[in-house]
């Protein structure tokens, strides 16, 4: 059923409510997005860079890998969003630039999937990220423009349950061709194995864009030119007045130096059971299901209520609050003897994620001037997209260091671990600097409302 066209307000803000069934088709692409990147970031890409540069530098290949893409999606991602501010066409200013993206990434993860040097991996995901955030840019701009204020904060929690269950689908995929391998395979043999499950994410991800595009009515008119050309427009997405916008600024500053640490998480959990436990591929699959699972429930779990408190007791509060879980999940997991104590040391972490998913995405649709939402949604966004590389090129310098000094390891399992079994601790560890500034920042946000 189509979202019907919400009445908006004179200045431009939505104010009827929706029902909960079309909040839930307004997140659906936020489910195939996940799928896509969780399944590259969490198994298919930290196994490929272990084929191609051994234990010791795969972290670093890991980083850099990642951060050739981000500076594509720095680019993409809030210039699109500009430009579908003011794009008027038949089907809407948003939805051509979604179903254009999300054919690219269907063409683009088959290019990913059959590289077969590292040059030609990082050119495919240079590509992959140009295609995602073509389409992402415009999508982040629904909430702020067919969502009334009162349900800001149950269409962050949907979102932030949409995003979990891809990150479950996306990894699940993934393990599919992970449970094949097996240790001193080479990249040729790693690579075929992981081809089907990484095409296969972006098929998911293509699927959930059908579902948005037939669904969504975009309601809200598209913002008015006033003769100037789409050069200009484009361009204006970098324009030196949101400088000013100071408390969006430290927003952005806080939500970039947190999110690394998802990235980190995902990205070294592999590393960790491997060498800090010593499992082989068979015995560490179903153990990385097992924590996707408890960071997935932590984080489903804190979802909904962290809206509820976050409408009741502020935004600022309940991130901090989330940022106090994450510091306890971090410490414990890099000191955990075992996995089952790892696996408790990661409930807080899960329970952080979810408050700050949602309630972060609350906080900076809130604040936010609404007329010009796909261009402050996707410079935020450039948050998102530097967080992961950002994390990861600290971790892979740690884990580097760490490996090649040989500093022991108490809890691995025997003395030829010792070189790396505490590697993957320590680069976890190091995500507790980050997190102190994040929180620094978060001080600097006014939390007040803004309408156009």
């Amino acid at each position: 059923m189509a979202v019907r066209e919400p009445i908006v307000h004179p200045l431009g803000r939505p104010t009827r409510e929706l029902p909960l069934s079309q909040l839930v088709t307004l997140s659906i692409y936020w489910l195939g997005i996940n799928v896509m990147w969780t399944g590259l970031h969490v198994i298919v890409l930290p196994k490929r860079m272990e084929a191609m540069f051994g234990p010791a530098s795969a972290g670093l290949g890991l980083g850099l890998i990642t951060l050739a893409g981000v500076i594509t999606a720095i680019i993409v991602q809030p210039t699109v969003g500009a430009i579908s501010d003011f794009t008027v066409t038949r089907w809407g200013r948003r939805k051509p630039y979604i179903v254009i993206g999300s054919v690219l990434d269907v063409l683009f993860l088959f290019a990913v999937a059959s590289a077969n040097t590292y040059l030609a991996l990082v050119i495919a995901l240079v590509l992959l990220q140009f295609a995602s955030n073509f389409a992402q840019g415009p999508f982040q701009g629904y909430v702020p423009d067919l969502v009334p204020a009162r349900q800001v904060g149950r269409a962050s929690g949907l979102m932030g349950m949409m995003i979990v269950l891809g990150g479950i689908v996306g990894v699940g995929i993934a393990a599919l061709g992970y449970l094949q391998l097996a240790p001193g395979m080479s990249d040729a043999e790693v690579r075929n194995l992981l081809f089907i499950p990484t095409v296969a994410l972006g098929f998911v991800e293509a699927a959930t864009m059908v579902v948005l595009v037939l669904t969504v009515d975009e309601g809200r008119p598209a913002a008015p030119r006033h003769d100037r050309s789409w050069w200009r427009i484009a361009l204006s997405a970098w324009g030196t007045d949101i400088l000013h916008e100071r408390s969006y600024i430290w927003l952005v500053v806080s939500r970039l130096c947190y999110q690394t640490l998802p990235a980190v998480i995902s990205g070294y959990a592999l590393y960790m059971l491997e060498r800090s436990f010593g499992m082989s591929p068979d015995q560490a699959a179903p153990n990385l299901l097992v924590i996707g699972s408890v960071i997935a429930a932590a984080t489903v779990a804190a979802t909904i209520p962290a809206a509820k408190l976050s409408d009741r007791y502020g935004r600022k509060r309940v991130i901090y609050w989330s940022y106090g879980l994450a510091a306890i999940g971090l410490a414990g997991v890099s000191v955990a003897p075992t996995l089952p104590i790892t696996l408790i040391a990661l409930l807080p972490l899960g329970l952080s994620a979810g408050a700050f998913l949602v309630v972060d995405w609350a906080l900076l649709t809130d604040i936010i001037p609404k007329a010009n939402s796909g261009r402050y949604m996707g410079i935020s966004n450039v948050a998102t997209a530097s967080a992961g590389p950002l994390g990861l090129a600290v971790a892979g310098v740690v884990l580097f260091a760490v490996t090649r000094a040989g500093v022991p390891s108490p809890g691995a399992p025997d003395s030829t671990s010792d070189l790396l079994g505490v590697a993957p601790r320590a680069a976890i560890a190091s995500m507790l600097v980050l997190l102190a500034i994040a929180a620094l920042a978060l001080r600097g946000v006014n939390e007040t409302r803004r309408e156009d």
